[in-house]
């Protein structure tokens, strides 16, 4: 794990939106294609509203989000809503959004569609995570119903997963497919999440999920 410390919020947010531009431009040369996956929540907004206005080739970029409550992007508890508001416009408007919804009273109906949508487009080329206090990232929540399965090498892409703190169910990434981004950042900001970071290194993955994807992660902080 490498820890990038910034002045202030501000200065994380345009730094770390130029270091994934520069990743993201690098795939594009290099392979033609790319592949960003990034989180819901307000927290990264600023970063995807950077992105949306930096001149590369969007239309050869694929977003897929790191997991996704099982909503209608009509409701204002989707993340493909956020997604398609801040990051998804501008030059960014021709990326193309992989979707990790689809209109179903549950997920696990819908889960080999989603995965056969999302398989062509893996590896992720720049993997974008946060994490909560409670050490959770994407869905991986610490208690979940699926966590086990998830955190395991053989787990699917994809799996449906529920939790007390989660709210709705949700359908998140699992931490093979994570783990297996070529270049990995966890944005985090304030003292309760920096002390949570620093406690989650000496746990194991079932305790803290975060933990599955730390080895090879940049973690960037701000107070």
């Amino acid at each position: 794990m490498i820890l990038e410390t910034y002045p202030d919020r501000e200065m994380m947010m345009l730094g770390l939106a130029n270091v994934i531009a520069g990743q993201l431009a690098e795939f594009l040369r290099r392979d033609g294609k790319a592949t960003l996956c990034v989180p819901g929540g307000t927290t990264p907004g600023p970063i995807f509203d950077t992105l949306s206005g930096v001149d590369i080739d969007w239309a050869n970029v694929a977003i897929v989000l790191n997991d996704e409550r099982w909503v209608p992007e009509s409701s204002d508890r989707s993340n493909t809503r956020l997604v398609r508001e801040r990051l998804i416009r501008g030059r960014a408007a021709q990326a193309r959004l992989i979707p990790l919804y689809a209109p179903a009273p549950s997920p696990e109906e819908m889960l080999p569609a989603l995965e056969d949508g999302l398989r062509p487009h893996l590896p992720i080329s720049v993997l974008l995570l946060g994490m909560g206090a409670d050490m959770h990232t994407a869905s991986l929540f610490p208690g979940a119903d699926r966590l086990k399965d998830a955190l395991s090498p053989s787990a699917p892409l994809l799996l449906p997963m529920r939790a007390e703190a989660a709210g709705e169910p949700r359908v998140t990434l699992t931490a093979p497919v994570l783990k297996g981004a070529f270049n990995t950042h966890i944005l985090i900001t304030g003292p309760e999440k920096r002390a949570a970071l620093e406690r989650a290194l000496s746990l194991s993955p079932l305790e803290a999920p975060v933990r599955a994807v730390l080895d090879n992660a940049t973690v960037h902080w701000a107070e």
